[in-house]
């Protein structure tokens, strides 16, 4: 397949399939089953196939969300046909109705977050992701003083239990990254510090670097804290090896990279400058998913259909030119070695 830009940064370019939607396509039903199309082949596969293809410059990887109760076999095929296209698979672990600061609710966690982190183990994954920080959406305060250090404590705890019960020590999974989300996803870790600060204890608890703070430009735009302050940060973030994989997407939209206002540049060339940056994900959001009704409702700027009526898989496909084209003058420019 010939691609319109050639990728000569060493750094890789991949995508979150976001974009495919989560209701009726990323989740599965209620049996652990993937969404199909009409000749039976999983909609994920189908999707990022058509990316691939439109896409102007060739892709490494995919990072594909991971719900608990995915039947073994279904992941099994959706993995293989991912590989099939050339793509080196990681997974977002995603876990709900429960509370990993709450020590009532450790079990509960691992419960969700161990089948999960295994398969991954299981299918050679490199990476994986999570908010694994709190509970999304959740009614409870922001934590403050004792209750942010006891929290702090908790979630360390719970982390490195996952590390070590998942059998991390020794596979084929290199890092796991962390991401903070906006302030009303989240109510405490709402910030590239705050999410950094929770990464920090875990590893201090671990005894090594292992776990990364993701970086994510739509969550440090939107976190309230001004572009400098997320610049100053990462370098220091870098020099003690916490700092992990990028994600290009847009504040507040969530979709078209244009309306970033600026935010995926400045962050992008702040992580190139540290020497630290080795994977960059594309990520974007259909503004009509249903499973993003109460994101909507929380920041109606995410509703909004910024796609100029061009399907998301162009839209996605636009926005890995630009980031690939940023990648190669940063290189150009000596700023990536």
């Amino acid at each position: 397949m010939s691609h319109s830009i050639e990728l000569k940064s060493p750094v890789e370019l991949g995508i979150v399939p976001t974009h495919l939607k989560f209701v009726g396509c990323l989740v599965p039903d209620e049996e652990g089953k993937f969404p199909r199309d009409a000749d039976g082949e999983i909609l994920v596969v189908a999707g990022v196939r058509e990316l691939v293809e439109k896409s102007p410059v060739a892709l490494s990887s995919v990072q594909v969300s991971l719900f608990p109760g995915t039947k073994p076999e279904e992941l099994d095929i959706l993995v293989a046909g991912l590989k099939k296209l050339g793509l080196d698979v990681d997974f977002v672990l995603m876990v709900g109705g429960v509370n990993p600061m709450n020590p009532a609710d450790e079990d509960g966690v691992l419960g969700q977050l161990l089948p999960l982190l295994k398969s991954a183990v299981q299918h050679g994954a490199r990476h994986v992701s999570s908010t694994s920080l709190e509970e999304w959406m959740s009614a409870e305060p922001a934590r403050e003083g004792a209750d942010y250090e006891a929290a702090m404590e908790q979630i360390a705890k719970l982390h490195c239990r996952a590390y070590e019960e998942a059998g991390l020590e020794g596979s084929t999974v290199q890092s796991w990254n962390i991401e903070f989300l906006r302030p009303g996803e989240f109510k405490t870790f709402t910030t590239l510090k705050k999410g950094w600060e929770c990464i920090h204890k875990i590893n201090e608890k671990l005894g090594k670097p292992f776990f990364k703070i993701l970086v994510d430009a739509a969550h440090c735009a939107d976190s309230g804290v001004p572009l400098a302050d997320n610049l100053a940060l990462l370098q220091e973030i870098a020099d003690v090896n916490e700092l992990g994989v990028f994600h290009a997407s847009a504040k507040t939209t969530r979709g078209c990279l244009s309306t970033d206002d600026g935010w995926i540049g400045a962050m992008l060339t702040g992580m190139a400058r540290t020497g630290a940056l080795k994977v960059v994900y594309v990520e974007m959001f259909d503004h009509s998913d249903d499973a993003l009704a109460p994101l909507r409702e929380l920041e109606p700027g995410h509703g909004v259909d910024t796609t100029g009526g061009r399907p998301y898989t162009d839209v996605m496909a636009d926005g890995l030119g630009d980031v690939a084209r940023r990648l190669n003058n940063l290189s150009t420019r000596g700023i990536l070695s």
